[in-house]
C-alpha cells in the first residue's frame, strides 16, 4: 500500500488531502535545507576569520619580530657628547640593515650566507643575469630539494632581478607566489627613476625635523636654492607634529623644484599621516596651506585615489575648485628612515665595473664634507667583483683615517649579498632597500 494510498483512506477522519500532504512534505524539506544552508555558511564565516586572523597575525609578525631576515638592530640612543647635530639616535624598525656577525640574529646571517644566496650574487655581478635567473627561481619554488622557498632573502634577490630586467610579468606573476607562501602583501612594481641613471655624484639632502612650523622657513629656503645637481632629496623622517604655519613655506618649495629633477621623497607618507590629523572637512581654521601640501604630497606619492577624495573634502571646505591631479614625473619615493644621518648623499653610478678611478677620486673627494659618508644606491643595480674589491679598499682606508661613518643606504638585495660576502659589512653598515 502506498504512501498517498494510506493518506487517501484517511481523508474523511482528518480532512487532509495528497495535495497538503505534498505542501507540508516540501515545507519541511525547504526548511531543513535553509537550516543545513545556515549552518554551511556559519561555517564558511568561521573559518574565514580564522583565515584573517591568521593573516593578521602573520602581517604582525612581518612589522615586528618575524624571523626572517629583516637585519634590524635595537635602538641604541647616542650619548649627548657624542651627539655632533647631524645625527640622531637609531631608532628601530627605520629600514632593513645587514650589520656585522655579532649584531646579526643567526638565523639572518645564515639566511646571507646561504649558498643559493652568494652563488647567484657572482653570478650576477660577473654579467650572467640569465643563470642567476635561473638559480633564484628554482630555489623559490623549492626544486631540487633547494632550501631557498621559505628564505625570503632568494625571493627578493628575485624581485630584484626582474625590476633590472624590465620584466614586469615575470614580477607579478612572483609577488602572487610570494603572498600565498608568506600570507603577507607582496611586493609591488615600481617604475625605475628615470632622468638621471648616467648621473653620478653629490645628491643634496634637505632635511626637515621637529615640529613644522615657521621655522621650517630655513629649510624650505635650502629647498629653494639647493645646488644644480641631477637629484634631490627631500627627508620628512624626523616631523614630529605640524602646524599650519609650517605648511606654506614648505608647499611653496617644493612647487618650485623643477620637473627635470628627479626629487627623492623619505618619510612623505608619515608627513601625509600628520597632515590628516590636523584637518577635518569644514574647518577652514587652519587655512588652505595645509590642505594644499596634502594634496601635492599625494600627488607626489601618484596616490590618485586618494589625492581625489581629499580634493573633495577640500572643495566642500572651501567652496572652490581644487587642484587638478597631475600624475609627477621623476619622484621616487622610501620609507621613513629617522636614523640616517642629514648629511648630503653621495648618489652612485648604474653601474661599478671596469676603470672605477675616476669614481674613487670623487668618492675620496666627497669624503672631505665631514665624518659622516653616506651613500645612495638607488640607481646601483650591479657592482662586478673587481670592481668591488676596489671600491672596499677605498672605503676602508677612508674610514680608517678619521674614524669615518659610512653608509650604502637602498641597495638592492642582489648588490646586498655580494657586499657582505666581500666584507663590506666590517667597515660600512649597509641598508637593503625594504620590500
Amino acid at each position: 500500500m502506498g504512501l498517498f494510498t494510506r493518506f487517501r483512506k484517511g481523508k474523511t477522519d482528518h480532512s487532509v488531502d495528497d495535495d497538503e500532504v505534498l505542501a507540508r512534505l516540501s515545507a519541511n524539506s525547504e526548511l531543513r535545507r535553509q537550516r543545513e544552508q545556515a549552518d554551511l555558511q556559519r561555517d564558511i564565516a568561521r573559518a574565514t576569520a580564522l583565515k584573517i586572523d591568521a593573516i593578521e597575525a602573520a602581517m604582525a609578525a612581518d612589522m615586528f619580530d618575524d624571523p626572517e631576515p629583516t637585519f634590524r638592530r635595537p635602538p641604541r640612543p647616542t650619548p649627548p657628547a657624542q651627539q655632533d647635530g647631524n645625527t640622531l639616535p637609531l631608532l628601530d624598525g627605520a629600514v632593513t640593515e645587514l650589520l656585522g656577525d655579532e649584531e646579526t640574529p643567526a638565523e639572518a646571517a645564515a639566511a646571507e650566507r646561504a649558498p643559493v644566496v652568494e652563488e647567484a650574487a657572482l653570478l650576477y655581478a660577473g654579467g650572467d643575469a640569465a643563470a642567476a635567473r635561473q638559480l633564484l627561481a628554482a630555489a623559490v619554488a623549492g626544486d631540487s630539494g633547494a632550501p631557498g622557498a621559505r628564505d625570503r632573502t632568494a625571493w627578493w634577490m628575485l624581485f630584484d632581478l626582474y625590476h633590472v630586467l624590465g620584466e614586469q610579468d615575470a614580477f607579478d606573476d612572483l609577488a602572487i607566489d610570494y603572498a600565498s607562501t608568506f600570507e603577507t602583501s607582496p611586493p609591488s612594481w615600481q617604475p625605475p627613476p628615470a632622468g638621471a641613471d648616467g648621473y653620478s655624484g653629490v645628491a643634496p639632502t634637505v632635511q626637515f625635523s621637529g615640529m613644522l612650523d615657521e621655522r621650517a622657513v630655513t629649510q624650505a629656503e635650502r629647498l629653494r636654492t639647493a645646488a644644480d645637481a641631477p637629484v634631490l632629496r627631500v627627508d620628512f623622517s624626523r616631523v614630529l607634529a605640524v602646524t599650519p604655519a609650517g605648511c606654506g613655506p614648505v608647499l611653496d618649495a617644493l612647487r618650485a623644484v623643477s620637473p627635470q629633477r628627479e626629487l627623492q621623497l623619505a618619510g612623505a607618507g608619515e608627513l601625509v599621516a600628520h597632515l590628516r590629523a590636523l584637518l577635518d572637512v569644514g574647518r577652514r581654521d587652519e587655512g588652505e596651506a595645509p590642505w594644499l601640501l596634502l594634496l601635492e604630497l599625494l600627488r607626489l606619492l601618484n596616490r590618485e585615489k586618494e589625492f581625489e577624495e581629499a580634493a573633495m573634502d577640500y572643495c566642500v571646505t572651501f567652496e572652490m575648485s581644487p587642484p587638478q591631479f597631475v600624475a609627477p614625473g621623476n619622484v621616487a619615493n622610501t620609507p621613513r628612515q629617522a636614523g640616517a644621518p642629514a648629511a648630503d648623499r653621495y648618489l652612485l653610478p648604474h653601474v661599478i665595473e671596469a676603470d672605477v678611478e675616476p669614481l674613487l677620486a670623487a668618492i675620496r673627494a666627497y669624503a672631505g664634507q665631514g665624518a659622516t659618508l653616506v651613500f645612495d644606491c638607488s640607481h646601483l643595480v650591479r657592482i662586478d667583483l673587481a670592481a668591488g674589491g676596489q671600491l672596499l679598499g677605498c672605503l676602508r682606508a677612508l674610514a680608517q683615517e678619521a674614524s669615518r661613518r659610512i653608509e650604502l643606504r637602498e641597495l638592492n638585495h642582489l648588490v646586498a649579498a655580494l657586499l657582505r660576502l666581500l666584507g663590506f659589512a666590517d667597515v660600512a653598515r649597509l641598508f637593503p632597500h625594504r620590500y
